[in-house]
């Protein structure tokens, strides 16, 4: 980390002055790491019609917080990712082996998550406060640790990313083609459901339960309007989701606002733009 924090002290803000404020200097790494796996998984959900899913999951996480926490967990987000995971196999097996729609499966999965976890919050007369952090997020509680497990999963979905779209974006747009074409098509969905369950578990307590699902549609939704091709969509929606990462990050320390709100919102006043620069084309 002395490499970065000597990068950080290059640039022309009172945080960034050398041995202060480690918070914001943690914060501004893991927005450059997190915001590109956004990025990336962004293009699978909106083209695969799945924008709420995210949504659902972030639900789950939430029950499997409060699971580790009934049990006693100090460091509950080990059970919240496994008890996404679950969701994320459940979810692949219903879609597979019934005739029920996608917005229905994740609606059902979504209530039935939050339901339990509030639930299992309030058991025994508990206030739900204790949670209201993963509700909004605090991207400056992030660790070193926290980052080194964000950058590991960056690399692992790039290389995913490398090796399988094609196969799980036919996947999940068209089964029965991409089954006709030999993919397993159960395993790839499961790999796509799981990848966006890891992410959005392990960033919900920085970025927010109440806006995560927003910057998993938001930078592939500007990007579609703009785009020309397929690696210029995949560029643009990276590159969304990196600058507004950052430039929330910026507006939430000077005025004191949350990250996670700030970036949602200017990736909504991007969106609008392209809408705009879509019509005049």
């Amino acid at each position: 980390m002395s490499f970065w924090y000597w990068l950080v002290s290059l640039l022309p803000f009172e945080w960034a002055q050398a041995d202060s404020m480690f918070f914001m200097k943690h914060a501004l790494l893991a927005i450059l790491v997190v915001t590109p796996l956004f990025g990336l998984l962004s293009t699978m959900v909106v083209e695969s019609r799945m924008a709420f899913f995210s949504d659902a999951l972030g639900h789950s996480a939430f029950t499997g917080m409060a699971i580790g926490a009934l049990c006693g967990m100090t460091a509950p987000v080990g059970a919240a990712v496994v008890f996404s995971l679950v969701i994320a196999l459940l979810f692949t097996l219903v879609r597979q082996h019934s005739d029920m729609a996608s917005d229905t499966a994740i609606s059902v999965f979504s209530s039935a998550a939050v339901a339990l976890g509030i639930f299992l919050s309030t058991l025994g007369s508990h206030s739900f406060t204790r949670f209201n952090t993963l509700l909004i997020g605090d991207i400056l509680s992030v660790s070193v640790e926290e980052i080194a497990l964000l950058a590991g999963i960056l690399v692992l979905l790039v290389l995913l990313w490398v090796s399988s779209y094609n196969q799980m974006m036919l996947s999940a747009v068209h089964q029965a083609l991409a089954d006709s074409r030999g993919i397993r098509v159960g395993w790839k969905s499961f790999l796509f459901t799981a990848a966006i369950a890891v992410v959005v578990t392990i960033s919900m307590s920085w970025v927010g339960l109440l806006v995560i699902n927003a910057l998993l549609v938001l930078p592939a939704a500007a990007a579609r309007n703009l785009a020309r091709d397929l690696p210029q969509y995949h560029l643009l929606s990276l590159a969304a989701a990196l600058v507004c990462g950052v430039g929330g990050l910026m507006v939430s320390y000077y005025i004191g606002a949350s990250t996670g709100a700030s970036i949602t919102l200017l990736l909504a006043l991007w969106f609008f733009l392209t809408v705009l620069l879509r019509r005049r084309k």
